[in-house]
């Protein structure tokens, strides 16, 4: 027999062993929000209050039926570098970016044989998908020169680079079979979608042009970000839709295969700046609420009912794990603060702060099959434990130098036991540079200067004792009662050793 055949042969058993394997798996959903704050959840609210501006019944209804993470953590209080990390099961710290990669045009944080949700999935034999926004960079052509990539300074409009389609460091690129994807949301350039890797035209007529803030005044939409490139009908007030038909359509085509089906859904809400559809599945949405940023709390909400809906319509509801998170803590909207709904619940800050309001984030598990006796769990746990968790429930086997940082939670969510995925937590903020340490309810916040050198130039911010009545959090700073010297050592050391000796921080 030829090499060849023996190869040919040797593919075919393994594939066959795979499928067998991957029958026996349930299908799984992860769902990713975007700055969605514990309290923008109303099970998470009535937790603690009976304060309820707007109401999230399908998400409560994950919650109610499942396992909830009352102390769940996002690895960072901001997008970029947290979703590196849900992705990879990595601190962005063990990146070369570690506060994150921001434009679509710069170089992905994911190296090229570092495991992703994606490639663990599409090991354990199934169809892999992503939708929604990408939020870390990948690569595209130069217009003047296809062979070479583009890379900008993100300090004026870049026109210079091909957006037709992703050449590299995308979704196909990172384990994902299909993918519906808008690179940075619909919050920066490139202002377009992409089906695998392929920018997909919204109109039969559309262009590539410039966006300019003149284009957006014609339908009432104010960029986030700088102007660039896209579609000529660019319309971010039908991205929810686009997206959330796109997610039904797969779970349509899918539900049915040989191979369980993974989708990673990555919404856009609720990330600024808000562009509430005036309906999605007969609801009505803009205007129904008291801000433009509830308004999308809302949609949040009919896009879940929508994948469930297409669950049980298929009969694949029962043997679906859905995992709904957000990649960091709640927006401080205004208008939303003056209609007496936070975000953040009992919290202090929000998104980008060092605060509990920055990292703190739902995170609920719903699998009919295998859940059936809801919980309320109450141990510390980040959103890079995913890709842990997913690594445990199909029988895989992580590399040590792979996903250092994630924690299987199986054992919590299967069999009930009282484990601690994590010793203590390693998170950070957004601009401030802040990074924290917290075990045991005792959290240090220390400012770095540079991530490089991060032990030079160190600056103790804060540290709370979250032991405390609920209402008190992070209200009383210790950092200078000698009392608590040591402790505030002792925090520090941990800290900064666990970062320079790389040592994993999860268990696997």
């Amino acid at each position: 027999m030829s090499i060849k055949k023996i190869n040919i042969f040797i593919y075919l058993i393994i594939t066959s062993v795979q499928i067998a394997i991957a029958q026996d798996n349930p299908n799984v959903i992860v769902v990713l929000a975007d700055d969605i704050g514990v309290g923008d959840i109303s099970y998470y609210r009535k937790l603690n209050s009976d304060n309820i501006i707007v109401e999230t019944p399908t998400i409560d209804k994950l919650a109610k039926k499942g396992v909830l993470f009352k102390n769940a953590y996002s690895p960072a209080a901001l997008c970029a570098p947290s979703r590196y990390s849900i992705m990879t099961g990595n601190h962005s710290y063990r990146s070369y970016a570690p506060r994150g990669v921001w434009g679509s045009y710069q170089q992905s944080p994911i190296e090229k044989k570092q495991l992703t949700l994606g490639t663990l999935m599409q090991q354990a034999g199934y169809k892999t998908s992503f939708f929604g926004k990408w939020g870390f960079g990948m690569d595209f052509a130069r217009k003047d020169n296809p062979n070479q990539t583009y890379r900008g300074p993100r300090n004026k409009p870049e026109l210079d680079v091909d957006i037709t389609k992703v050449i590299d460091r995308g979704p196909q690129q990172n384990g994902f079979d299909y993918s519906y994807m808008y690179p940075a949301g619909i919050q920066d350039a490139p202002y377009a979608v992409y089906e695998n890797g392929l920018m997909t035209p919204l109109n039969k007529d559309s262009k590539i042009v410039q966006i300019t803030q003149k284009n957006m005044d014609k339908i009432g939409f104010k960029l986030d970000k700088m102007e660039g490139l896209g579609d000529s009908y660019w319309n971010p007030f039908n991205a929810s839709n686009l997206l959330i038909n796109k997610a039904v359509n797969f779970i349509d085509k899918n539900s049915k295969s040989k191979k369980p089906f993974f989708m990673y859904y990555c919404t856009q809400a609720v990330h600024k700046p808000h562009t509430p559809s005036k309906e999605i599945n007969g609801t009505k949405i803009a205007g129904t609420t008291p801000s433009k940023h509830l308004d999308m709390v809302k949609e949040l909400d009919i896009q879940i009912e929508m994948l469930i809906k297409a669950l049980k319509k298929k009969g694949v509801y029962h043997n679906t794990l859905i995992i709904f998170t957000s990649d960091n803590g709640g927006l401080l909207i205004p208008e939303t603060i003056k209609s007496g709904h936070k975000s953040n619940d009992i919290f202090r800050g929000g998104k980008n702060q060092a605060y509990e309001g920055g990292n703190r984030v739902p995170f609920i598990i719903h699998w009919p099959d295998k859940i059936k006796k809801p919980l309320i769990a109450n141990q510390p746990i980040l959103g890079l434990d995913i890709l842990g968790t997913l690594a445990g429930l199909t029988n895989q086997h992580v590399e040590n130098n792979q996903a250092m940082d994630s924690s299987n939670l199986l054992p919590i969510l299967i069999e009930g036991k009282d484990i601690q995925p994590h010793p203590y937590l390693m998170t950070q903020s957004g601009t401030g540079k802040e990074v924290m340490i917290t075990e045991n309810g005792w959290k240090l916040i220390i400012k770095i200067k540079n991530e490089d050198t991060f032990i030079t130039n160190q600056k103790l911010i804060a540290l709370f004792n979250l032991n405390e009545n609920p209402s008190e959090i992070e209200k009383q700073n210790l950092i200078n009662n000698p009392v608590y010297k040591e402790k505030v050592t002792y925090l520090l050391n941990r800290y900064n050793q666990t970062r320079t000796s790389k040592i994993p921080t999860g268990i696997k």
